[in-house]
This record gives C-alpha cells, structure tokens and sequence, in this order.
C-alpha cells in the first residue's frame, strides 16, 4: 500500500498551514541548552552484527513488526480502557519501534508506524486530548490518565523526531500537552499530585520528559513554565523526591512505602532534560546523587534491581528494596523489573551523555549482556515481567492483559526500547573525536574533531573472547582522539596501536589521540578472567554463604536444563579471586557459553545467565551456596 504520495501545493490542508509556519519559526529559535559531553551517531551511522545483533532483529521483526496489536492498543482511547493505565501501551510500542527505525531504516517499519500514528489521530476528543478517559472524567487520576498521556507524548515524539516531522503529530502533541496544562496545575487547577493510583502518586510527574521534549521541539515558554510547576511539587505526594535525591537518601527510602524504581528512574530522565535546558546545578547533582546511589544500592550481579524483600513486599518486586544487598535473600520471590531495567538503561545513557562518566556505560553492559536478552523470549516474541538470580528467572506475571490471546504486559513492550538503545550508545561522538563504549562487533561512522568522518570497523567475537581489533579508516589524515572504554573489572587490558603497547587504567577512557590515517590499527584484549564474587549478606537468613562466577560483563550460572544439582553447595577452586573456567561446547542449542567449573569434587558445568531457558518452568542458580560457608 502506498502511504505518501507527492501532493501540489494547492492540495495542502488548510488547517496545518499554521503548524507548517511553526516548523519554520522553530528553524530560527531554539532553547537555551546544556551541551552534552557525548553525542549519540546521526541515524544510519552504525551498524552491529556478532553477539546482540540477533536479539535485536528476533525483536524487531518478530515482535515490533511481528504481533505487536498496534490496532487494538489504539481502540483503547477509542472505546476506554478495561483497567487503570492500559493506554501506555501504544506509546510503548511506538517509542521503541521509533527506536529501532532510527537504527534500521527499515521500509516495512516505516509504514506500520504510520499507519498506527494516523489511526492514533483520529481518536483525539473535543477537547484536544489522545485519553482513554471522556472528556467529563478528565483527568482521571485513578486511571492513570497523565502516565498514559506521557506515553502518547513519548510515542509521538519519537516518530515527529525519527520518522516523519508530521505537521499533523506535531498539532496533535501541542493539543495533548495544552489539554493537559488547562487541567493540571496551581489552584483552581488540580494538583498533579493528587493524580495516579499509587499511593504517593509518583508516576504522573513523569510527564515532565515529554513536556521538556515538547518544549525543546517548540520553544513554547508555556511549557517550560509548567515544568518548573512539575518540578517545584518534588514529584511525589507527601515526598519532594529531588530533594531526597540531593540529601543522599537511601534510594529504598525515598517515597514512603511505594519508591517504585521504574517510575522513580522515569521522572528523572525528565530532571534531567529539564536541567539540559535550565542549568540547574541543584537538580543535576540531585540526578547524580541517585545515578551514584542506585549504582551502589541497588544494581545486582545482572545489571538490574528492586525486589519484594524484605522491605517492600506489597509492590510486586518493582521498588527499590536495597537490592545490591538482599540479592541473594531466598525469601525474595519477585524482582528485578524489566521496566526497570530498562529504565536504568536509558538512565544511564543519559548520565553518559551527560557528563561521559564511563561507569554508566559499565553498567549498561552489564544489563544488555545479562539482565536484558536474559528477560528475553529466545524467539523475541515477548519479555519475563521480573527475572530472578535463583529459581524459576522468568516469569510473564504482572501488569497487563490479553489481547487476541496474545500476553501484552508493560515488560513485554518496554523491553525492545533496551535492545534499540544498544546501537544508540555503542559508538558516539565527542568534540575531540569518537567514542567505543561497547565492543560488539560492527561499523561505525563517526566525527573527527574537525568535522570530518571516520570509519571504524570493530571485528571481534566478544564476550566469548576478548580480542578486539579497530580498523580506522578517516576520509583523509587527520589528528583527532579515539576514546576506548575500559571497563573497571578488565585490569589486565593490553592495548596496541599499529602494534606499539599504551598504559591503560580500569574504569576509565583510554583517550587515544594521534595523527590516524586509513590502515591504522587499534588491538585490544580485555581481561576475561572468572571472578568470584562474593555476596553481600543482606538479611540473608538461610546460614549459606554464596559466592558467583562473572567472566567479563558476563554472569555465569548452573542450570537445571542441564545439571540435577544445579542447586547443591560446591566448593569452588580459585585463586587470587579468579577461576580457571574451561571453555566447552554448548549441551543445549541457543546456549552461548557453557564452561566447566572446578571445585574440590570434580568439575560442574555452567552458562552464560542469559542463555539459562526457564520458560519450560526448569530452575537457575547465580548465587552459588559454599560448602562450610567457605
């Protein structure tokens, strides 16, 4: 079917000329802005292949463009929604397919998000609104109104953004955000924080981000106004959560009884757009404080946090609970969100952006590589709710709905959006030149300091190895830096250039500048030794001490599927804190990597966590217990 067709100027639609001269006004005013110390490529500039780049195309085309009901999640604004916040989803599922064209340009992608933009139009209510809720109940706290109105907003700004600048999406997005701003404010207005169906109503402050992305599209001046509004509320009711943030509470504490993390991590990627255009010290050493507090409280062995227990039962395993302490508690049954890992992800590429701190790329490796594709349904049709360390790791329980017998919950849609950002932070841009924040194998078309492009051509089977080979190829000689990522657990890394070694350090960027020309050749072999890691013991009251196996950014686990002990205590043989794991042929298909293990009973066979299959209902072990609490 064809979905554009050139049109004469006499064919235009009145009623978007008015939005027509806005885009061009926009072309001579934009907002103030903070400049970022990384920049992500333009679109079309990267491309990966290797270790991620089939969980990445099993999601998008089997997913995405596959059995996505984009159709059906456009009838709930239509008819109403079933139950509270079921009209997140289109803008779910349009903010990662969004996503996933800007890396792709795929044609069929391309008009499966038109189509469901121009069928999301025509739902738009006599008062402006895209809302599951009639007019007369607007705005519906109980309902999730203003989450599912940010997510409207994030759907259709990322295709204003990425696809197609749509005078219509555009109209649409002021007419949304208008709508919202008559509604919600300082008296006679209603309170934002008197909106939503949680108990501190946190989720309806996360319409900041698209307000500020709306603001940053527009230069409006209404709605930067109304996000100081946003803002001067603290974000929660009865918690002013920036200043938390700032005073270095504990991330578990923030919020009452309900810090939910996914929506927690939400609202800040909003404090942090609103910083990029005010320059609000205060609000970015709050967002800095809780990066750095999450990084340390919360995060797991697999990239991701929240639980159930022991401080947060009633929420579902979504909160933060002092995970990075209590993450091998056997009493906890529920954690680790995808949407909150999810969310972490996009945090941290925004820290990176941000400030270049490498320790968020860090831990966004080790989400993708563990936290992320191990959510994942092999074929990519769909993502576990939460994922556990120890027992059954997947689980499609939660929030959501059936439609069509098809199992849509708010994980299954945010988790693409995590594999769309790999390609977005892999490779970036610097004022002195690219940065490689991630080694999966690829190419990647970057700047120079001056402007220039230059190739870089990355050949390696990581994580499997770690041998890395750059070819770098500029359009002509030029002096310029590269900065490799080190990551802080490689502290044997050997680096080469055109075969002369360099110093490194762990945990920061190797910042290479030299005069490079095309043939130049940068070799890097990062430290893959097993670790093992000991847990912190939390309130753990089982009396076992557990220990874990990382190799890399890559957790490794005993998996039932392969091994009826997988749960036994072992005493495991090391030295120096490292492991002498052995390389060994996969037992089972789709597994990545399988190696044997030594302990003073023989051998044990483990895998990587994120090849552990427990969507038959089998068991993993990641926290291994010890013999004699060793």
């Amino acid at each position: 079917m064809i979905l554009y067709k050139k049109k004469s100027l006499w064919n235009i639609n009145l009623n978007v000329i008015p939005f027509i001269l806005i885009l061009v006004m926009m072309s001579f005013v934009l907002p103030a802005q903070e400049r970022d110390v990384f920049e992500p490529l333009p679109p079309g500039h990267i491309y990966l292949n290797g270790y991620l780049q089939n969980d990445i195309k099993n999601s998008l085309i089997h997913w995405n463009m596959g059995i996505v009901p984009y159709a059906a999640f456009v009838d709930i604004f239509r008819n109403g929604r079933t139950f509270f916040a079921e009209g997140e989803m289109w803008g779910k599922a349009v903010r990662s397919g969004c996503m996933f064209y800007r890396y792709t340009h795929n044609p069929e992608l391309k008009k499966i998000l038109h189509k469901t933009v121009a069928d999301l139009l025509t739902t738009r209510r006599s008062n402006g609104s895209i809302s599951a809720s009639p007019v007369s109940k607007q705005p519906d706290g109980p309902g999730g109104d203003l989450w599912e109105r940010t997510y409207v907003l994030l759907g259709l700004e990322r295709y204003y953004t990425l696809v197609d600048k749509d005078p219509k999406v555009l109209k649409a997005m002021i007419d949304e955000a208008d709508c919202t701003l008559r509604q919600i404010g300082p008296p006679p207005k209603i309170n934002i924080l008197d909106q939503g169906w949680s108990p501190n109503h946190i989720e309806s402050s996360t319409i900041l981000d698209p307000i500020m992305r709306l603001y940053k599209i527009t230069g409006y001046k209404r709605y930067l106004d109304f996000a100081k509004y946003i803002v001067n509320q603290g974000g929660a009711k009865g918690y002013n959560l920036i200043k938390q943030a700032y005073n270095n509470v504990p991330t578990y504490k923030m919020g009452g009884t309900y810090p939910k993390a996914y929506e927690m991590m939400s609202l800040f990627d909003g404090l942090i757009e609103y910083y990029r255009v005010t320059g609000d010290q205060y609000i970015k050493q709050a967002v800095l404080n809780l990066f750095h507090n999450i990084q340390k409280e919360e995060i797991t062995i697999i990239g991701n946090g929240g639980g159930d227990q022991p401080y947060h039962p009633d929420v579902y395993g979504e909160a933060w609970d002092n995970t990075h302490f209590e993450q091998s508690n056997p009493n906890i049954k529920r954690m680790m969100e995808t949407c909150a890992g999810v969310t972490w992800t996009q945090f941290c590429a925004q820290i990176l952006k941000l400030t270049g701190d490498p320790l968020a790329a860090d831990y966004m490796e080790k989400y993708i590589y563990n936290g992320l594709i191990g959510a994942m349904k092999p074929d990519g049709t769909g993502f576990s709710y939460i994922n556990l360390l120890d027992g059954i790791k997947t689980n499609i329980h939660g929030w959501g709905s059936n439609f069509r017998n098809l199992t849509i919950t708010c994980c299954n849609l945010n988790g693409p959006m995590g594999l769309a950002y790999i390609p977005f932070v892999a490779v970036m841009n610097s004022p002195n030149g690219p940065v490689i924040n991630l080694y999966n194998e690829g190419t990647a078309t970057a700047k120079t300091k001056n402007g220039n492009s230059v190739k870089l051509d990355i050949l390696t089977d990581y994580p499997r190895t770690g041998d890395i080979k750059i070819r770098v190829s500029p359009n002509q000689p030029e002096i310029f830096a590269i900065k490799l990522r080190i990551p802080a657990w490689s502290k044997t890394t050997i680096l080469k250039v055109n075969g002369r070694s360099l110093k490194v350090k762990p945990g920061t960027y190797k910042t290479i500048e030299r005069k490079w020309s095309t043939g130049d050749q940068i070799r890097l072999h990062l430290d893959l030794r097993c670790r093992l890691i000991h847990a912190p013991h939390g309130s753990n009251p089982s009396g076992y001490h557990f220990v874990a196996l990382v190799r890399g950014p890559v957790v490794l686990a005993r998996d039932q599927n392969i091994d009826s002990n997988y749960n036994k205590p072992v005493s495991i043989i090391s030295k120096n804190g490292y492991v002498n794991v052995v390389p060994e042929t996969p037992t089972l298909p789709g597994t990545r990597m399988q190696f044997r293990v030594p302990t003073t009973k023989g051998y044990i066979q483990v895998e990587d966590y994120a090849s552990v299959n427990n969507w038959n209902g089998t068991h993993i072990c990641s926290w291994l217990p010890t013999k004699n609490n060793e």
